[in-house]
């Protein structure tokens, strides 16, 4: 008699790092908005310290986009609509 092996099982760890590749949170320079309420925005939707929004802040308005957040597809969709009700331009790539 042949011994019959049972099917390799993927872990659900595994299957769960698939689904939660990073995602990247960018928000882009626009002509409307002030810094000041730039760095407000940030602080109150990330809870960021005012130094790194104020950092955050600038490489938007310099660099004209600054990724201001990175993690899981769902919160980042999350954070990306929070921001444009906020009226912010924000976008949502995958990280490379």
């Amino acid at each position: 008699m042949n011994a019959v092996e049972a099917p390799v099982r993927k872990s659900k760890s595994q299957t769960r790092e698939k689904i939660a590749e990073p995602w990247q949170v960018v928000v882009l320079d626009d002509p409307v908005n002030l810094m000041e309420y730039v760095t407000r925005i940030l602080i109150r939707i990330f809870g960021y310290s005012r130094e790194k929004a104020d950092a955050l802040m600038m490489d938007v308005h310099t660099k004209g986009k600054a990724i201001v957040w990175s993690g899981g597809r769902e919160k980042a969709e999350m954070y990306v609509n929070q921001l444009h009700s906020a009226q912010l331009h924000a976008t949502l790539e995958k990280t490379k």
